[in-house]
């Protein structure tokens, strides 16, 4: 297997990373797909087909045979850096360093796929059959591709996300899911200076659930339930008539999602005179171990294949595409995308030096896929 060129994928990089692509903006992300459609055409010789959901821009590639369960390479071009972002984190290469909004989540995972794709054995992708999405609101948590994932995922033998790596360039073979709620406190309006005791304080009624929250996370290994944003009161010689809090949940598995869900169903109100209501569920269903297994395996092989060092695997907190995939049943393996660190923060970089074996890692793990399906 040929070695593709750092140079030229970090000229492609830098052409993903200056068109900036935050999520929020439809017209930016419409712009993005346009740039990367254009890459991809160059890298594969074929079109891409543009999916507009919600005036969000998403691509598909559908190569080879489509009338067989093929492989199925998941990524996305949006991000959450605004525009203007350039202005104040350029694009930066020092050594083997490169900076810039957005690459290592996830430009260069996309550069690393479609040259990738270069280098597997036409014969393994025109007999068998592979797509390629690249969805353009998954920092949002995938409000409009959700459904266009699924369904691809479900008519694929495995699914391959080029989300970045874990620590040290480690496969995830495990995500936490999330589930998200907001819990509301009713009560009772009063006049704080005339007569409090004729309300019924919503946010000491919130304060005390908000105890009883703390109580049902089993962090770091089990769930995490934290509670978040706090809503409560009008004015301030007003008793509260009502107070929310929004609880951000992160489950290893669905027993656990069922053990907290179960428990904040549960909450019954401690003051007299008081009401709760729960809002909300599972977002993003957790990647278990069992999705990844199989498919890591292969990558260890894979590994070894094109002459480098297997690749370590992890567990993480953060939802991605990937938890999609898994929920419906498709083995799915995370985090072969770039190596490097400070996703979304200042100092978001990818280490170059990698980016050519990543290629080569994700190109036989498909053949490996295929000649073991």
């Amino acid at each position: 297997m040929t070695t593709p060129d750092t140079e030229a994928m970090l000229a492609d990089l830098r052409r993903l990373v200056e068109c900036e692509s935050p999520s929020s903006d439809r017209a930016a992300v419409a712009r993005s797909a346009e740039v990367v459609a254009e890459f991809g055409r160059a890298m594969v010789g074929a079109d891409a087909e543009r999916i507009v959901l919600d005036g969000r821009t998403h691509l598909r590639w559908r190569l080879g045979d489509q009338s067989r369960r093929g492989v199925l390479l998941v990524g996305h071009h949006d991000t959450v850096w605004p525009i203007g972002s350039l202005e104040q984190h350029p694009w930066l290469v020092d050594g083997d360093r490169v900076q810039g909004p957005g690459c290592f989540d996830m430009k260069a995972g996309l550069v690393q796929l479609f040259h990738a794709l270069t280098l597997v054995d036409d014969s393994a992708v025109g007999e068998y059959g592979m797509t390629v999405l690249v969805t353009g609101d998954e920092e949002l948590g995938a409000p409009s591709s959700r459904e266009l994932i699924e369904v691809e995922a479900r008519n694929a033998v495995a699914a391959l996300v080029m989300e970045g790596s874990a620590d040290g360039g480690a496969l995830k073979t495990e995500r936490k899911g999330v589930a998200m709620y907001t819990l509301t406190a009713r009560g009772r309006a009063a006049h704080a200076g005339l007569e409090p005791w004729r309300g019924v304080n919503a946010a000491v009624e919130l304060s005390t659930q908000v105890l009883a929250l703390v109580g049902l996370d089993r962090g770091p290994a089990g769930a995490t339930v934290t509670p978040s944003v706090l809503v409560g009161g009008a004015t301030t010689n007003t008793v509260p008539e009502s107070a929310s809090v929004s609880i951000d949940c992160r489950v290893p598995s669905i027993a656990e999602f069922e053990r907290v869900d179960n428990g904040l169903r549960a909450l019954k109100p401690n003051l007299l005179g008081a009401r709760l209501n729960l809002e909300g569920g599972l977002r993003h269903p957790p990647m278990e171990s069992a999705a990844s297994s199989a498919l890591y395996q292969l990558a260890v092989q894979a590994s070894t294949d094109v002459g480098l060092s297997p690749p370590g695997h992890a567990g993480v907190g953060g939802a991605s595409d990937g938890n999609l995939t898994a929920g419906v049943g498709t083995p799915t393996l995370d985090g072969l995308g770039a190596v490097g660190g400070n996703a979304h923060a200042p100092g978001e970089h990818v280490l170059a030096s990698t980016m050519a074996p990543r290629a080569q890692l994700l190109a036989a793990l498909v053949e490996r896929i295929v000649s073991n399906s």
